[in-house]
C-alpha cells in the first residue's frame, strides 16, 4: 500500500506553515515534503516535524531568487557557487530534520545561454553535489517539469532525465517522478514508471488538468497506486496538488489508505 505524504507548501493553506505539521498528523499523514524551509531556523521546523511525529520526506535546494522568477541554480552557467552553497544550506536544514531526500532544480536559462553550455554545468553541479550528498547518505533528486506550467526549464522530459542521471553516474542521482509533470509532457505513464524505476527516488502525485486531489481528472490513480505496490516502491508519494477546496474536504480520495475522514 503506497505511503503518502503531505506537501505542506500545497496543503492546509488555512494553517500558518509551521501549524501545517500539526494538521498533517491530524489528518493521518505520516510523512510530509515541502519546497523550501529557509524562511524559519532550522531548529524550529524540526521542532515542529518532531513534535508531531512526522517524518521529512523531501524539500528544494535553495532556489535563487524565487520572488524575481528563477526557479532553481544548477544548470545556470555563471551560478556555480551560489549552487555550492545552497548545498550547504540545504544539508544545515536536513541534518535538523533527518531528511534523506533532497531535490535540486535546475533553473530557468536566460536568453544568450547556450543550451550546451547549461548541460555542462548541470552535470557538473550535480556530481559535486551528489558527492558531496553521499557523505552525509542523502540521495539528490532532479525533477523534470513540464513547459506549461513552467516555460523555459531547462529539465523538461524523464528522457532527457533520464540521460542527465546516467552521464553523472552516481549511485545517489536520482529521479523525482511527478506524475502530473510527466502526463503532461509525456504520458504512457504507466509504462514509463515502468521503465524508469530502478531510477526513481521519489514520486509525488496530482490530478490532470488543474492539480488538484487526485480523484479529479484524467489519470487512473486507482491503477497507478497498485503499479508502485507492484513495482516495489517502499518510499512516500509525495501529494504535491492544490486542493479544489479545502485540505480536509478533498480527502475522500485518501480514505482506503489511513488518511482523512
Amino acid at each position: 500500500m503506497p505511503r503518502f505524504a503531505a506537501n505542506l507548501s500545497m496543503l492546509f493553506q488555512d494553517h500558518g506553515f509551521l501549524d501545517r505539521f500539526a494538521a498533517a498528523k491530524a489528518a493521518g499523514f505520516g510523512a510530509v515534503e515541502f519546497l523550501f524551509p529557509y524562511d524559519h531556523p532550522a531548529a524550529e521546523v524540526a521542532e515542529r516535524l518532531h513534535g508531531a511525529g512526522l517524518e521529512q520526506a523531501l524539500f528544494n535546494l535553495p532556489p535563487g531568487d524565487w520572488a524575481g522568477g528563477e526557479r532553481g541554480l544548477a544548470a545556470l552557467p555563471g551560478r556555480e557557487a551560489e549552487f555550492l552553497a545552497s548545498v550547504d544550506r540545504a544539508l544545515e536544514y536536513a541534518a535538523a530534520l533527518g531528511c534523506r531526500k533532497l531535490h535540486a532544480m535546475a533553473g530557468i536559462p536566460q536568453e544568450g545561454m547556450a543550451e550546451a553550455a547549461c548541460r555542462e554545468v548541470y552535470l557538473t553541479n550535480l556530481a559535486t553535489a551528489a558527492a558531496k550528498l553521499a557523505d552525509a547518505g542523502i540521495l539528490l533528486l532532479i525533477e523534470p517539469l513540464n513547459q506549461r506550467d513552467m516555460p523555459g526549464y531547462f529539465l523538461k522530459t524523464t528522457t532527457q532525465a533520464r540521460q542527465i542521471i546516467n552521464t553523472v553516474g552516481a549511485a545517489n542521482l536520482k529521479l523525482q517522478f511527478d506524475v502530473y509533470h510527466t502526463q503532461i509532457s509525456e504520458g504512457d505513464l504507466a509504462m514509463r514508471l515502468q521503465g524508469l524505476f530502478p531510477l526513481v527516488g521519489h514520486i509525488q502525485i496530482a490530478g490532470v488538468p488543474g492539480r488538484h486531489e487526485p480523484s479529479v481528472g484524467e489519470i487512473n490513480y486507482s491503477y497507478l497506486f497498485g503499479l508502485i505496490d507492484q513495482l516495489g516502491y517502499d518510499g512516500w508519494v509525495g501529494c504535491e496538488y492544490r486542493p479544489a477546496d479545502g485540505t480536509l474536504d478533498g480527502l475522500g480520495w485518501a480514505g482506503d489508505y489511513g488518511i482523512g475522514g
